[in-house]
């Protein structure tokens, strides 16, 4: 019974769940047939290792147009600032302190918006390196579909043994939450953004109240996202143009990464922690169980059902460049993921809440 169970779940997220595993659609490098002004905001709160290179990458940019990049120094306690160099077209903003209610980077968000003019926005992580034709492209996109917001999952790092097991498969399970297609599906209520790129109209920020929206917000992109989506178009794809260079060289640093918002991902929800461990036990454990130990018919639907799993991680293991064998560790992979999950809920009901860059969030 639970092995069928698994297939049919599994049978499900293969050809009815907006074709997430095909790990698609991709930015691809395009010129736009516009170059309106462009104000490419920074929010860098203790990122003296990688900020160098992020706004030399966006300096560097080959768009035609005007542009300017705002860095918003978000009391950092290193040299973030000093680091990021000098240009004509680079404005730096020092912040102090954050008002209660707001999280860092949307307070940060919020004041480089303010101090910006240009109709269209760009929001980019202080760890993002961008190729020169990147601006461009994304800009193409806005244009050709008429679209509000354009966002990418850029590519994240993926040298260390923690990345090589844990990146490929985080990029998947956030497709399996958001599929691209129904993102991009203005049919659909399903909305997200990837915030390490994230291109937006002014006149859509404005009609969604501005960053003040979703002030208190920690998973922040995809709060924008669905503001966004109600009253526009949005458009959610993977990139091959723009990088993250932030390092997690051990588990236990991707541990704190996703350990930070997961709980808050279900909304500080016991009931829906409950049913999101069930549910990812019938998708990732019965069916390695039943066919470690099933017997019959049993043993057979969890073999399909290990096989389809097995197919749909293909497409993003492709990406990140690993090798196929990597989809045996699915399910101690998803042990991990859920381990996490239960980490974040249980950090959060002892009043500890999400910590990130030195600084405790509880909401």
């Amino acid at each position: 019974m639970f092995a069928l169970l698994s297939l049919g779940i599994w049978l499900y997220l293969l050809f009815g769940h907006g074709g997430f595993w095909r790990s698609r659609p991709q930015l691809p490098p395009a010129t736009p047939v516009e170059f309106p002004d462009i104000d490419i905001i920074v929010p860098a709160r203790d990122e003296s290792e990688t900020i160098g290179a992020v706004i030399g990458s966006l300096l560097a940019q080959d768009y035609a147009g005007k542009f300017r990049v705002i860095l918003v120094d978000d009391n950092s306690a290193d040299n973030t600032a000093a680091l990021a160099g000098k240009a004509p077209n680079l404005h730096i903003i020092r912040l102090d302190a954050k008002p209660p209610g707001w999280s860092g980077k949307l307070w940060a968000l919020s004041q480089g918006v303010a101090a910006s003019r240009a109709p269209v926005l760009l929001f980019t992580d202080a760890d993002i390196a961008h190729q020169p034709q990147h601006l461009s492209s994304l800009v193409a996109q806005l244009l050709s579909a008429r679209l509000d917001l354009v966002s990418e999952m850029v590519r994240l790092h993926c040298a260390s043994l923690a990345e090589r097991a844990l990146v490929p498969a985080f990029v998947y399970f956030f497709q399996m939450l958001y599929p691209f297609a129904k993102v991009n599906d203005p049919r659909s209520a399903v909305a997200a953004a990837a915030g390490g790129t994230v291109l937006i109209r002014r006149e859509a920020l404005d009609r969604i109240g501005g960053i003040e929206a979703i002030s208190s917000s920690l998973i922040d992109d995809v709060a924008l996202a669905k503001a966004v989506k109600r009253q526009g178009s949005i458009f959610l794809g993977h990139s091959a143009l723009a990088a993250s260079i932030r390092r997690y060289p051990a588990f236990i640093d991707i541990w704190r990464m996703v350990s930070r918002t997961a709980f808050t991902q279900l909304r500080h929800s016991a009931w829906l922690l409950g049913l999101t461990l069930v549910g990812l036990t019938a998708v990732w454990l019965v069916a390695p169980w039943e066919l470690a130990f099933g017997n019959g018919w049993q043993r057979l639907a969890a073999l399909i059902a290990c096989d389809l799993a097995a197919f749909s991680f293909t497409p993003t293991l492709a990406r990140y460049g690993r090798s196929k064998f990597w989809v045996i560790a699915l399910p101690l992979i998803a042990l991990f993921y859920m381990a996490t999950t239960v980490a974040s809920a249980l950090s959060y009901w002892r009043g500890k809440g999400a910590r990130w860059k030195n600084r405790a969030y509880q909401n």
